[in-house]
């Protein structure tokens, strides 16, 4: 019996890992390093919707533990997976244990309200638009639509038949909105830059570099399903974005990409701070991720700030990348600092990885659609390479000790 709950912990903990976007080669490390611990057979199969472990042959047959993945975990149940997950690899935690602390980070309610969590996804919009297209307009836009966005994300949660359809709903009533606008002021484009913050959310950076990791780690499915993924999540969004111009009759070549800055050179630096004011709100970690949250999205922006400067915009992602895990994994061995994965996906989705990859889709249909493919296939692998190589780095200096 001891075998055989032992077996089901570790596929049920391989799946929360899943569900938490940790990639499936460190899924199969906990796999092995954990069941060497329990001194059980582990034949674990690791993909991103599934788990299954084979544990020892019994008289009463092989041990199979399975589980599925349904759906992602949210932000703040990653705090206490990542704990269970270090001690269950340290060999600190029983299986039984192990169980009961699981269903607990599964089953656990949120810390806030459906209201805060839309206002503060409208602040984490807000906080990007002064990152991106800093103007007084883009920001109010950001925020109330952000707000939008937010309450879609609420309503996609409490009615599952709808959650796929909330990327490509939520484009198209943000690119309406834009275009709408942008006629009654009599602007001559819409920018697309504007549209992203509210949007950013449905960006697949996060699947993109998962599957970077994956493929160069010879998971060749798990890569290969992520990358299919976060390419359709793209084209959905491009679509409402596609929809709203035709029907509301906006050119092709009246989207623009341009960046423009009507505030100053101080606001992205500002907009940092109101981002993670929004993902505090939004994200619902410990407010005592504040302080961390806030080094995390500097060091991530500094040097992405630094890279365009020094390299150009296609590397900038990659120096964001790689200094953001090397200062995520240095940080997180300090005694009370948060897990390193938790330090990671905030500074990641501010690098917005999939930016310029909605752009690019779009401008596929105007009149830069023949360099748009090359600039989305690189700026979207930019940073995914800078997160490898990060990973990369931190395992040849620890090795160097």
């Amino acid at each position: 019996m001891d075998g055989e709950q032992q077996i089901r912990f570790l596929a049920r903990l391989g799946a929360a890992m899943c569900a938490a976007n940790y990639p499936v080669t460190l899924v199969r490390q906990m796999l092995d390093r954990t069941a060497a611990h329990y001194g059980v057979r582990n034949d674990g199969i690791a993909l991103p919707n599934h788990v299954q472990v084979v544990g020892p042959s019994t008289a009463g047959g092989t041990v199979v533990g399975g589980a599925r993945v349904d759906a992602d975990l949210r932000f703040d149940q990653i705090f206490p997976l990542a704990r269970l997950v270090s001690d269950a690899m340290a060999g600190r935690v029983s299986a039984p244990v192990g169980e009961s602390r699981l269903e607990a980070i599964t089953t656990s309610a949120r810390r806030y309200p459906a209201w805060v969590t839309v206002i503060g996804y409208g602040i984490q919009s807000a906080g990007l638009a002064l990152v991106l297209e800093p103007t007084f307009l883009n920001v109010l836009a950001a925020l109330l639509l952000g707000a939008m966005v937010g309450g879609f994300l609420v309503a996609g949660r409490r009615v599952p038949a709808l959650a796929q359809l909330v990327p490509a709903v939520s484009a198209f009533a943000v690119a309406s909105i834009c275009i709408i606008a942008a006629l009654w002021l009599e602007l001559d484009h819409v920018g697309l830059r504007a549209l992203i913050p509210p949007l950013a959310v449905f960006l697949p950076g996060a699947a993109i570099t998962l599957a970077v990791i994956e493929l160069t780690s010879r998971d060749v499915i798990a890569g290969t399903s992520r990358l299919i993924a976060g390419f359709v999540q793209i084209i959905q969004l491009a679509f409402g974005i596609l929809i709203a111009t035709q029907l509301l009759g906006m050119r092709e070549d009246q989207l623009s990409s341009e960046a423009v800055n009507h505030i100053g050179p101080w606001a992205p630096w500002l907009g940092v701070a109101v981002y993670a004011v929004g993902v505090l709100l939004f994200l619902a970690p410990p407010v005592s991720f504040l302080p961390w949250l806030v080094l995390i999205t500097y060091t991530a922006f500094t040097a992405q700030y630094l890279g365009d400067l020094v390299l150009g915009s296609y590397a900038s992602g990659f120096c964001g990348g790689l200094a953001l895990t090397l200062v995520a994994l240095a940080v997180s061995r300090l005694r009370s600092a948060p897990p390193a994965i938790t330090m990671i996906l905030p500074g990641f989705w501010l690098l917005v990885p999939g930016s310029m990859g909605l752009i690019g889709v779009t401008e596929l249909f105007g009149a830069d659609g023949d360099s748009a493919l090359p600039a989305t296939l690189i700026s979207m692998i930019s940073v995914a390479f800078g997160l490898q190589a990060g990973l990369v780095c931190w395992q040849v200096i620890r090795r160097g000790r």
